[in-house]
């Protein structure tokens, strides 16, 4: 299979600066321009720091013990379907933590002159105590190691990491952060005596130090393309190269990298079952056998279901999704700004022209069509991605119970949780497919969602006691279902649709727990979708907004203790107390400062995790301040309704924006452009035809077959017949 771009592959790939400088061409040149300029030099960070969905991925995988964490993916894979965790994302988290501690074991070894890898700890580090410092005469220390002998080691690392980036790139990064600083140069060491070298290559591609947030003016495509040359059968390389022209507005060759990525994977990779990516239509669960334990079944690693097709279909749906925005601008009639009077008042023009005429009209429809056609495909591989996923309505609350049981017992060591005897003899539940659950037609025989209970009493109803809803939980899931829903939107699907599909994300929503491996984190479509509902008056008619919607539900099973929360309290009061002391200060002052910096805290690390769209400290201190503003006004005011997703009388275009400017800037810590667009169309845009794909006409049915060939024994052609000959 040919590679995009044409590189040639004998031409010789730039061959990094020494190690020991400590910068690239790409970071001196911008040093040397900011002095320049007067300015401070910009923050220099390696490349895959950059890289999107990083907050989607952090949690205890990280840093538990690597036995540990073996020991609950094989419970997450044994336990009954819909399984808490994709064993697909789980395996492949495990198989990226494993090889980067054993990367970063060999890196520090190098670095540090030690031959023997018991002297490094479980995590991938060294021990100070045994070894006396930093590999300097500990006990156990040999002499100096060879040069040989690094580069072997360092290029055994170097192909750890490949591997744990081509598994999965964006937790691979994550997992490189928590390493040494070793690490970050492993690439370019032995690039240094081996250019050719592929894994090297691609390893420091993403450790490669540029200025912060200048992705797309620092990076080349050209070390991707070699690497695509010298391995043409691996895809990973391709959706790498996807992520970086995403990050220049590359948009259609990004589309083109996935989906030749997508077609190398299908072809070269060995099938999965249906069960490997959780797919499935309505069955009941037949994995135990009914009075007796079931057995684990240990995978081995070749057989463990691997997450690369997901990962795929999620990234190229992502940008047909970002596509279909961008044209959003182009559809519609600009703006007109308000002009003068004869009085000296200003008057507004109307906002709503008459037919387009002439050809801006013209290209204003094809773009509406435009937008409608990518919001489909953008659909269309959404509905693949969460398909490999699975809701229950009705499992047994005992299967949740011996999970978490299960769990307790392997992060108290035990190697191998047996299963409880109370699941021996549960009765069958029913499991669907996330993409049935949306389907044109939904299952039959789900509970009504929202309940009274929620719309009325702003409370999730209590946990059954014999069974319970339960999801498949996916770092980027809860991305992936709203942006179905904005990709609904730009579709112009009917309102009424919409919102039976918005009812569907949020009751998955709120089932969704990564406990014990990954944490939920926020995701940049559900603020883009809140904001959509709140200044598009709520046009799909929700019955609550949308934060009520999405309240967790309790966990079945378990009920927690009423002295917890004051137990906790009394701690701080005494804490309290003690400072007030210390500093002359009443206890109620110490009290509030300690809240505003515990609400500042979280403000930080939740604005890093979600707003994207600051590209500088201005930008980003003000969306903090907004965001911890709105905390601490709600706590002051626990009853006071945020405004976003409620049932609002109707406004105009030009006043819903205003609001947004104002209140929901606030609330949401930024305006998204992508927000604002899909906002504009739900207002402006008209129902959009001529995008739908003719239906072939059927063929005539002829006659049966055996009519024809009885008629052929009468045909006469001209031929005198031939007696066959007995």
């Amino acid at each position: 299979m040919g590679v995009a771009g044409n590189a040639s592959t004998e031409s010789a790939p730039s061959i990094p600066p020494s190690p020991r400088s400590g910068k690239s061409s790409s970071s001196s040149s911008s040093h040397h321009a900011a002095d320049q300029l007067g300015e401070p030099p910009p923050l220099i960070i390696c490349r895959n720091k950059h890289w999107r969905y990083i907050s989607a991925f952090h949690g205890p995988w990280l840093q538990m013990p690597i036995e540990i964490l073996e020991t609950i993916a094989n419970i997450n894979y044994n336990t009954p379907r819909p399984r808490p965790i994709d064993p697909a994302v789980f395996f492949d988290l495990l198989k990226v933590r494993r090889l980067c501690d054993e990367a970063t074991n060999l890196a520090v070894r190098a670095a540090s002159d030690i031959a023997s890898p018991v002297l490094t700890n479980v995590h991938g580090g060294y021990d100070a105590r045994q070894m006396g410092g930093f590999g300097t005469n500990g006990p156990g220390h040999g002499g100096k190691l060879s040069r040989e002998r690094k580069f072997r080691m360092r290029e055994q690392a170097s192909q750890k990491l490949a591997r744990a980036y081509r598994l999965d790139e964006i937790a691979c990064s994550v997992a490189t952060m928590q390493g040494s600083s070793p690490l970050d140069d492993i690439g370019s060491h032995v690039l240094q005596r081996n250019a050719r070298d592929p894994d090297a290559r691609y390893v420091h591609f993403f450790h490669e130090k540029i200025p912060s947030r200048q992705l797309a003016g620092s990076t080349s495509l050209q070390p991707l393309t070699e690497i695509m040359a010298d391995r043409p059968t691996e895809p990973e390389a391709w959706r790498t190269r996807a992520a970086v022209r995403v990050f220049k507005e590359d948009y259609d060759g990004a589309v083109h990298d996935l989906t030749q990525a997508l077609a190398v994977c299908r072809f070269h990779q060995p099938p999965r079952s249906a069960d490997d990516h959780g797919a499935s239509k309505v069955l009941p669960d037949v994995q135990r056998s009914r009075g007796r334990r079931p057995q684990d079944i240990i995978l081995a690693e070749k057989d463990q279901p691997g997450s690369l097709e997901g990962q795929l279909l999620f990234q190229r749906a992502s940008i047909w999704l970002t596509m279909a925005t961008r044209h959003v601008e182009d559809g519609l009639p600009p703006k007109k700004k308000s002009k003068p009077t004869t009085n000296g008042q200003s008057e507004k023009e109307n906002g709503n022209p008459g037919p387009e005429k002439g050809p801006d009209g013209k290209r204003q429809t094809e773009s509406r069509k435009t937008v409608k056609i990518l919001a489909r495909r953008a659909l269309k591989d959404y509905v693949a991605f969460i398909s490999q996923f699975e809701y229950s309505p009705d499992l047994p609350v005992a299967h949740v119970k011996d999970f978490n049981d299960r769990i307790n017992m392997a992060v108290k060591g035990v190697r191998n949780p047996r299963h409880s005897e109370a699941t021996a003899d549960v009765a069958p539940h029913t499991v669907y497919s996330l993409g049935d659950l949306f389907a044109a037609t939904p299952p039959p025989g789900l509970a009504p969602y929202p309940s009274q209970d929620l719309v009325q009493g702003g409370s999730q109803p209590p946990p059954d006691d014999k069974s319970c809803e339960a999801t498949t939980f996916h770092p980027l899931l809860s991305d992936a279902l709203h942006s179905l829903l904005l990709a609904h939107v730009l579709a112009q699907t009917s309102p009424k649709e919409i919102q039976r599909h918005a009812y569907m994300v949020a009751r998955l929503a709120r089932l969704e727990d990564g406990y014990p491996a990954l944490q939920t984190s926020r995701c940049p479509s559900r603020s883009d979708w809140t904001q959509v509902l709140a200044h598009g008056n709520n046009w799909i008619g929700l019955s609550a907004n949308w934060e009520t919607l999405c309240l967790p539900a309790p966990v079945p099973g378990y009920e927690a203790s009423p002295d917890h929360h004051k137990s906790s309290s009394d701690h701080y009061a005494a804490a309290d107390a003690a400072a007030a002391l210390l500093h002359g200060q009443s206890s109620e002052a110490i009290s509030e400062d300690r809240r505003k910096q515990s609400v500042r805290r979280q403000v930080m690390l939740d604005t890093l995790g979600e707003f994207e769209q600051a590209i500088d400290e201005e930008t980003f201190r003000k969306a903090a301040g907004f965001r911890e503003e709105e905390v601490l006004d709600k706590e002051e005011d626990p009853d006071r309704k945020p405004d976003h997703g409620n049932i609002t009388p109707p406004l105009s275009p030009e006043t819903a924006m205003k609001r947004w400017a104002s209140d929901d800037f606030r609330a949401h810590s930024s305006l998204s452009v992508r927000a604002a667009a899909i906002t504009r169309w739900v207002l402006e845009a008209p129902v959009v035809t001529g995008t739908a794909k003719r239906k072939k006409k059927p063929r005539k049915e002829g006659p049966p077959i055996n009519d024809v060939i009885t008629g052929m024994d009468t045909l006469d052609v001209g031929i005198p017949a031939v007696q066959a000959s007995s």
